[in-house]
C-alpha cells in the first residue's frame, strides 16, 4: 500500500487512540471521577483535575461543528484531492475531532450536518477516521 501524504505521529499520549483507529474504533479517555471525555488525552481531567481515567469507544456519530473547503493546498500530495473539506466534528459523546468530510460534494457540507465515521486504511498500521453524511 502506497500513501504519500503525511501520517499521524504517535506518542505515548496518543498511542491508544491510533491503535483504536487501526481497529476501526474511536477510543477516548473518560474521567473516572466526573465522567468528562478527554480529547486530546491528558494526565489530568481539565474539569476536576482527577488522574483517574478509563477508555471508552465512541459510537462514531456526530455533527459538523464548523468546516472549511480547501481549493488550494501547500502540500503537493493533496493536490489530487482538491477541493476537499476539513471539518471539526462534534461527536455525540462530546469530543471534537479535526477530520475530513467525504462521500459528498463540498457544496453539500453544512454546519450541524449529521455525520458518521468512515475509515480510510492508508497504511498497514494506520487507519484515519474521516466522516461521511449520515443521511
Amino acid at each position: 500500500m502506497s500513501y504519500d501524504k503525511p501520517l499521524p505521529v504517535k506518542n505515548p499520549d496518543t498511542a491508544a487512540f491510533w491503535e483504536g483507529c487501526r481497529q476501526h474504533e474511536l477510543r477516548f479517555e473518560q474521567c473516572g471521577q466526573c465522567g468528562y471525555i478527554r480529547w486530546p488525552p491528558a494526565m489530568l481531567c481539565p474539569r476536576c483535575h482527577s488522574r483517574q481515567a478509563e477508555r471508552i469507544v465512541s459510537g462514531g456519530r456526530g455533527t459538523v461543528f464548523t468546516y472549511v473547503v480547501y481549493r488550494e493546498t501547500p502540500h503537493p500530495a493533496f493536490r489530487g484531492d482538491l477541493p476537499y473539506v476539513v471539518a471539526l466534528v462534534e461527536l455525540e459523546e462530546g469530543p471534537r475531532l479535526l477530520t475530513n468530510i467525504v462521500g459528498c460534494l463540498p457544496e453539500q457540507v453544512r454546519c450541524d450536518m449529521p455525520v458518521v465515521v468512515a475509515w480510510e486504511d492508508v497504511a498497514e498500521e494506520v487507519s484515519l477516521p474521516k466522516f461521511r453524511p449520515a443521511f
